[in-house]
């Protein structure tokens, strides 16, 4: 029974590529097309884009998905299981850039536990100016120190590219981010011959279509793979728990653990480390703003269910 990796789901299918004793896909090997047992829609288990496998050819010449290996990661939004690096695309101009929303995704890839590298993209369309210059300047300061690694890119000059692209070598990355941000746009820099579709921003929305409507799997030619996934314009906090949100940011787990309270929220407990470190500005206000308000809605869910 061969073992393999499924590289894309579609439509009830799952496309199998064939792998060696590390998971690395074997070159120049054909992919199945498979079927997922019915015993896994028993047990409440889909297959993922990203899953180890255990597949067996059957007569019609297609596969079926016989058996799935232990996940070390797994995300809900986008399906992904077995990731080990995300790759946070946000635009500079069309649209502009959003840190609110980048904190909303950074909190679920801090959940996830996952590496994280921030690519914003569409440096070409960033006017040379010196204001310009100074804010990008800021915000690569901030997520810098926070610990994030921050790549400045542009797929129409290719700034940035290689760079990025040698950061992908052995990872299986996930590449998510709001629709009409350019990540089709960089996946067709850094992969040749790609073509994936690339769509327009929406004049009276601000934002693109999404162009994306599959999780893919696309190997790079250095033995990294690359998830192409569906844009989103929002998420929720569904599957992550109040008490949970501070841990995500990762600036507030080195102070939360000399707040007065130990299940201190950083919303109004007296002596709160947290607060202390937003005044004196060693966290920056608009991370905690972003705290504030990701709280308040995953309040305002839980009263509502």
């Amino acid at each position: 029974m061969p073992e393999g990796r499924i590289i894309k789901a579609l439509s009830g299918y799952y496309y199998a590529a064939p792998v060696d004793e590390q998971g690395a896909l074997l070159p120049n090997e054909p992919v199945t097309q498979c079927r997922a047992r019915g015993i896994f829609k028993k047990r409440g288990v889909s297959p993922l884009v990203g899953d180890r496998v255990m597949y067996s050819h059957t007569e019609n010449g297609e596969g079926m998905i016989d058996e799935l290996h232990p996940r070390s990661t797994e995300l809900i939004r986008p399906p992904v299981a077995n990731t080990t690096l995300a790759v946070l695309v946000f635009s500079l101009r069309e649209p502009d850039l959003n840190l609110p929303l980048m904190d909303k995704f950074l909190v679920h890839i801090e959940h996830a536990g996952l590496d994280t590298i921030i690519c914003l993209t569409k440096r070409d369309l960033l006017e040379q100016q010196v204001q310009n210059d100074t804010a990008l300047d800021a915000v690569r300061e901030l997520y810098e120190q926070i610990g994030y690694r921050v790549l400045v890119t542009s797929s129409v000059t290719g700034e940035g590219t290689q760079e990025l692209k040698a950061m992908l070598a052995g990872e299986i990355s996930v590449f998510s981010g709001q629709s009409g941000v350019g990540k089709s746009s960089m996946l067709n820099a850094l992969v040749p011959g790609l073509a994936l579709e690339t769509s327009a921003i929406s004049n009276k929305l601000g934002r693109g279509r999404h162009t994306t409507r599959h999780v893919e799997l696309i190997p790079l030619d250095h033995g990294g793979l690359v998830a192409d996934t569906p844009g989103f314009s929002q998420l929720d906090f569904l599957e992550l728990g109040v008490e949970e949100l501070s841990v995500c940011f990762r600036e507030f787990s080195e102070r939360s653990a000399d707040c007065k309270f130990r299940a201190c929220t950083h919303i109004h407990e007296p002596d709160c480390k947290v607060r202390d470190a937003v005044e004196s500005g060693e966290i920056a206000r608009s991370r905690y703003s972003s705290y504030v308000q990701f709280m308040e809605e995953m309040k305002e869910k839980k009263r509502r269910y």
